[in-house]
C-alpha cells in the first residue's frame, strides 16, 4: 500500500491528504436540513448530515489529492449510525480512487490489539466465510504500551498489505509534557523514532516502509531530527493550516526525493467556506470552496519544496 500511496501522490504531484472530520457545526444548514427532513433531529439524522457533507467534499477534490484521513471519533460521538456514515465515507473515497488512512489512534495488547488490526485492517472469520470490517489502507497506532501493541497491527498489514501511522511527536501544544522527557539524555520521540524505524525495516515496499510516523507540522524542528532518524519511513504530519503549519514549515520533512512526507489539513479545508479567504463561495457551494482550499495547500507545499530540494 505504500507503493500505491506514492504513486498517488507523484501523479496528483500533491503530497497531501484531506482530513475527513467533520464536526456538525461545519456542516452548512441546508445539507443538515435535508438530513433533518428525512431522518429527525436523531443520531441517524446527524450521521446522514456528516455522510452527505463528506460526499460532496470528496466529489470536489478525489481527482487533486491522493488521500483522505476520516478521524473516527468525530464518527463515533453519533454512536452507531455514526460509525455507519464512517465506513461508508471509507467505501466511497475507497471507489473513488483515493487511499485511506483511518486515525482511529489505536493501541492495545495481546487479542485486543489483534482485535483492533484485524477489525481496521485484516479481516475476520464469521463461520464460513471472512469479511473485512472497516477496511482502511492505513492506520494511526499509539506505542505507548509498546511493541506489545504495535506487533498485532505490523502482523495483519504483512498480511493485507496495508500500513501504519504509529505516534512519534504529536501536533498539540501539550504533547511535550510526555514525548520531549529526556531518557538517557534524549527525548523520548527519538527513541520512538528509532524504534518505528526498527519495526518498518522488515516491511518495505520499494522504496519507503509500510510503517510511518505520524509528526506535526508545528514542530518543525523536530521534524528534521526525526527525518533523519527514520529515512525510509513516511511521515504524516497533522498541524497544516489551522493549527498553524505552513509549507515552509514542511521542507525537513520530506526527503531530497520530495517524497517521504504527506501533509494533513482537516478543518482548513473541509470548512474553508467559514474562513474569509473562500467566503466568496457561501454555504450553499461549501465543497467548491473545499476544492479552491486544496489547490492553494498544493501550490503553498509545492512552492516551499521547490525553493528547498
Amino acid at each position: 500500500m505504500i507503493n500505491r500511496l506514492i504513486e498517488k501522490i507523484q501523479k496528483t504531484g500533491a503530497p497531501i491528504v484531506v482530513g475527513l472530520d467533520p464536526m456538525l457545526s461545519y456542516v452548512p444548514e441546508h445539507v443538515q436540513k435535508a438530513a433533518f427532513e428525512e431522518y429527525g433531529e436523531t443520531l441517524r439524522g446527524a450521521a446522514e448530515a456528516i455522510w452527505q457533507f463528506n460526499k460532496e467534499i470528496v466529489d470536489h477534490t478525489f481527482d487533486l489529492i491522493p488521500a483522505v484521513k476520516p478521524q473516527i471519533a468525530m464518527y463515533e460521538q453519533f454512536g452507531v449510525k455514526g460509525l455507519e456514515a464512517y465506513k461508508k465515507t471509507v467505501d466511497y473515497c475507497k471507489s473513488r480512487g483515493l487511499v485511506v488512512i483511518g486515525d482511529v489512534k489505536r493501541g492495545d495488547i495481546g487479542s485486543t490489539s489483534a482485535a483492533y488490526a484485524a477489525g481496521h485492517l485484516g479481516k475476520v472469520q464469521v463461520g464460513s466465510r471472512v469479511y473485512a470490517g472497516f477496511d482502511e489502507d492505513f492506520a494511526t497506532v499509539n506505542p505507548y504500551l509498546g511493541s506489545d501493541g504495535v506487533n498485532p497491527f505490523i502482523e495483519v498489514c504483512k498480511e493485507e498489505k496495508k500500513g501504519l501511522f504509529i505516534l512519534v511527536k504529536t501536533s498539540n501544544p501539550s504533547s511535550g509534557e510526555f514525548q520531549d522527557r529526556l531518557v538517557d539524555g534524549r527525548p523520548l520521540y527519538e527513541l520512538v523514532g528509532e524504534k518505528v524505524a526498527e519495526w518498518g525495516e522488515a516491511h518495505c515496499g520499494d522504496t519507503y516502509s509500510y510503517i510511518g510516523a505520524v509528526v506535526g507540522a508545528t514542530y518543525p524542528e523536530q521534524g528534521k531530527t526525526l527525518r533523519k532518524v527514520m529515512p525510509k519511513s513516511f511521515i504524516l504530519v497533522p498541524g497544516y493550516g489551522a493549527q498553524g503549519g505552513k509549507g515552509k514549515d514542511l521542507v525537513h520533512f520530506f526527503n531530497e526525493d520530495g517524497l517521504g512526507a504527506i501533509v494533513n489539513s482537516s478543518r482548513g479545508i473541509i470548512a474553508a467556506y467559514k474562513q474569509e479567504a473562500y467566503a466568496k463561495y457561501g454555504e450553499a457551494h461549501f465543497a467548491e470552496a473545499s476544492r479552491a482550499a486544496v489547490e492553494d495547500m498544493i501550490v503553498d507545499i509545492r512552492g516551499a519544496l521547490e525553493a528547498e530540494l
